[in-house]
């Protein structure tokens, strides 16, 4: 059993039971200032370390905001972009995240540290002070009475009568204190259980409303995060791709370093040892220096560097070659030297002394009247002894083979990226290419050829073409637009460099690039998206005429340009191009990553205390109705038809709507967002239901000649097929169509119309609006278009 009850007739008892029950009573609220003691000693604790882990995760969160990746070469794809920007994103989500954690922690000093603090002080600390008045008044009323009954009776009568009246007024007293002390006790008993209890509740609603607004952050942060996730794999598999090109190429030089030293046609670079003669009796000392020579103007730079001193690059010093002959070890002590003539110093020679005596010929032929020996002549056909050219024949294998795979395996996991065995397939490809056996293979019924097989032959006969199929000559020029930052630039310009190709690369690229999009059209079943094509033929397609390092740190773009190609192969082969590809270059282009992270950085706190949501919704409406304000001079015609006059009685001939209601300027970015008002304007994607253009029909056509629109905000397309512009866009008759559609004959609805399509922009960005609000607007605009016929 609890608790017994303090009865108050008890009070006038006193009895030791009675006692026992207060004592027990006492004890019990002592526990119960022990427990809040420790609770808001706990409770400081929590705040505390929550404070340093809130600190730390904004260290970390610097930390993350404050690195940048740096990247080889000139530019980055988009992918690398997204990840270069990644760690911009989580650092903002980490910040956003302890902004909802610092609010969390200031609302439970609020909710449960002060109201528990004050019970305890105002309450239990009120029910120790009558506790002390009740043993004063017990220790002063129990004296008296012994002192009374103790007193002798031989007393005077008045005496006695005194010390009657006096230890009574103390019992009067001691009861009195005993009444309201067990009030007290019994009162601060009941108190406790919603006093306590209550801000434990505030504090679990606060806790929830914190790991609620993580839960929604997590839920703006899935679509970047997925879309990450995609920039990392596409990132990863060109990764593969260039690794490996990487060590085959550092394979090539340790095969053979000599061969693969000459690079450039033009210029021969490396390390000579000079002599530098001093006058006697100094004797001559040698230097070390990097010399390039150059040999159309036979001009010989060299730079004086040593590794010893640190690295330091030394004065560079020119001097035109006017010849080169070999210095005998009979003249100089020392093996592989060369002596140089210098044409602006005549008479005077300079010794220099090679590496070896590879190298020392190696700079002779360079600088002297032989020819140098061409080692790159050798192209990848001569290797493999394959003569693949785009004639007849070759244009007749890729038709087959085409043909075969889409018939026999396009739906194959791994298709063109599961290579077959090397020897069938060049014995495969010697036979499809040479006339007199092409007609004995059949590869649509034969079990002797698989589709893997078959892939790879036409890989290699890409592969194999004296020249790759999208030449050397246009290879620099496809690789800009592949770094350019926005995609109808990047098409437009493809485009034209497409048509720019000879005809038979042309009509080759056309085929294989139709056949790629049907790939790709299945990738839910082959997993060969556009991103993995273009890993597997970016390098086949593209191939710069010097194999280096930095050439291959370049294959990605070569990976964007033929996934641009897969993707536009219908704009791109199609028809020819009809404008320059700088004419209609778009002035502006915001990151979409921006954009997006835009709408989460503004994400407002969460709002802990249930009371201040009407307040908020409030606000927020006004502050709507300032925005809607503020371009009173955006005028939106609305003309009506004639026929219509009667059955619309707000409309009147050529009404406007009211100043500082833009339609049109809120039209274009509402219908960007998913989920919004309007679907995308365009001939194939009409609007939504509810404002169906059909009824517009019946009332005849509606005029929106001369009509202009501002935007307000910029926006970013997600597709290529959306339309991006930026803060300020004019949109003239070119949209037409769209604001036709959009069109509203209530003048007295624009403005609410207005204002439903500004709070869809606001709900799809997951700003706390009000629901009610919104369907009361809803609500009112499908009456109006019910009545009107809109």
């Amino acid at each position: 059993m609890g608790l017994y009850p303090l009865e108050f007739s008890e009070c006038y008892l006193d009895s030791p039971s009675f006692r026992e029950r207060v004592r027990a009573h006492e004890a019990e609220l002592e526990k119960t200032s022990r427990f809040i003691k420790e609770l808001l000693k706990d409770g400081k604790n929590l705040i505390s370390a929550t404070k340093q882990l809130g600190l730390a995760q904004r260290r970390f969160a610097e930390c993350l905001g404050e690195f940048q990746f740096e990247y080889i070469g000139d530019a980055k794809t988009d992918d690398e972009k997204c990840i270069d920007e990644s760690l911009q994103e989580f650092s903002a989500f980490l910040k956003n995240l302890e902004d909802q954690r610092e609010l969390m922690m200031r609302n439970i000093t609020e909710t449960l540290l002060k109201p528990l603090e004050k019970f305890r002080k105002e309450q239990l600390g009120l029910a120790k002070e009558e506790r002390k008045k009740y043993e004063k008044e017990t220790e002063k009323y129990y004296s008296a009475l012994e002192k009374l009954l103790t007193m002798s009776a031989k007393k005077k009568d008045q005496q006695l009568q005194e010390a009657d009246v006096q230890v009574e007024g103390l019992r009067e007293r001691f009861q009195e204190e005993s009444l309201e002390y067990v009030c007290k006790l019994q009162e601060i008993q009941e108190r406790k259980k919603f006093e306590c209890v209550e801000p434990m509740l505030a504090f679990f609603q606060t806790v929830f409303t914190f790991y609620h607004q993580g839960y929604e952050l997590a839920k703006d942060f899935d679509h970047y995060k997925r879309a990450l996730q995609i920039n990392i794999q596409n990132t990863r598999s060109r990764f593969e791709g260039t690794r490996s090109e990487v060590e085959d190429l550092m394979r090539k030089f340790k095969e053979a370093p000599q061969e693969q030293r000459q690079r450039s046609p033009i210029s021969i670079e490396g390390y000579l040892y000079v002599q530098e003669k001093r006058p006697p009796p100094f004797g001559s000392s040698w230097v070390k220096r990097y010399c390039t020579y150059v040999k159309e103007q036979k001009l010989l730079h060299m730079v004086t560097f040593d590794h010893r001193s640190g690295g330091k690059i030394g004065e560079t010093e020119s001097v035109i070659l006017k010849s080169c002959s070999w210095k005998t070890t009979e003249a100089l002590d020392r093996r592989f030297c060369l002596d140089i003539e210098i044409t602006d110093r005549p008479g005077m020679v300079l010794t220099v002394q090679a590496l070896s005596e590879e190298d020392r010929k190696f700079w002779m032929q360079a600088m002297g009247g032989k020819e140098p020996v061409s080692y790159l002549g050798k192209t990848y056909s001569e290797e493999r002894g394959i003569d693949a050219q785009l004639d007849e024949v070759g244009f007749s294998f890729v038709k087959k083979c085409i043909n075969a795979i889409e018939k026999r395996g396009i739906k194959d996991v791994g298709l063109y990226r599961v290579v077959g065995v090397t020897s069938k397939v060049q014995k495969l490809l010697n036979m499809m290419i040479n006339e007199k056996t092409c007609n004995d293979v059949d590869l649509f019924t034969s079990e002797d050829w698989d589709i893997k097989t078959i892939t790879s032959a036409l890989k290699l006969f890409l592969r194999s073409l004296p020249e790759p199929l999208m030449t050397h000559k246009l290879y620099k020029d496809f690789l800009v637009p592949a770094k350019s930052s926005s995609p109808e630039s990047r098409v437009q310009a493809i485009h034209h460099l497409v048509h720019q190709l000879p005809e038979k690369n042309c009509e080759m690229l056309g085929l294989l690039m139709r056949h790629l999009a049907n790939v790709a059209a299945n990738s839910k079943k082959n997993m060969m998206t556009v991103a993995n094509l273009g890993v597997v033929f970016g390098p086949t397609l593209m191939r710069p005429q010097e194999e280096t390092v930095a050439a291959i740190m370049e294959l990605k773009f070569q990976n964007v340009v033929v996934e641009i190609l897969i993707e536009q192969h219908e704009k791109v082969f199609g028809h020819s191009p009809s404008a320059s590809p700088s004419a209609d270059m778009p002035a502006f282009r915001t990151s979409t990553r921006q954009s997006k992270r835009h709408s989460r950085q503004n994400r407002p706190l969460a709002v802990y205390n249930p009371q201040v949501l009407e307040v908020k919704a409030a606000v927020t409406l006004q502050e709507v109705s300032q925005d809607i304000a503020e371009y009173p001079s955006l005028v939106v015609d609305n003309v009506c038809p004639a026929s219509t006059e009667s059955s619309s009685p707000h409309c009147s001939g050529s009404t406007t709507s009211n100043p500082g209601s833009p339609l049109e300027e809120a039209m274009p970015a509402v219908s960007r967002r998913k989920g919004s008002l309007v679907d995308r304007p365009g001939p194939s994607r009409p609007v939504a239901s509810w404002m169906n253009a059909a009824p517009l029909s019946s009332t005849g056509p509606i005029s929106v000649t001369n009509r202009k629109a501002k935007a307000v905000y910029s926006c970013e397309a997600e597709h290529e097929s959306e339309l991006s512009f930026r803060v300020g866009a004019i949109f003239d008759d070119g949209r037409r169509e769209t604001l036709s559609l959009l069109h509203v004959s209530c003048s007295n609805c624009t403005s609410t119309m207005l204002l439903f399509l500004f709070l869809s922009c606001m709900q799809a960005l997951l700003w706390p609006l009000p629901f009610l609000l919104f369907s009361a607007i809803r609500n009112h605009l499908l009456s109006c278009v019910s009545t009107h016929n809109v």
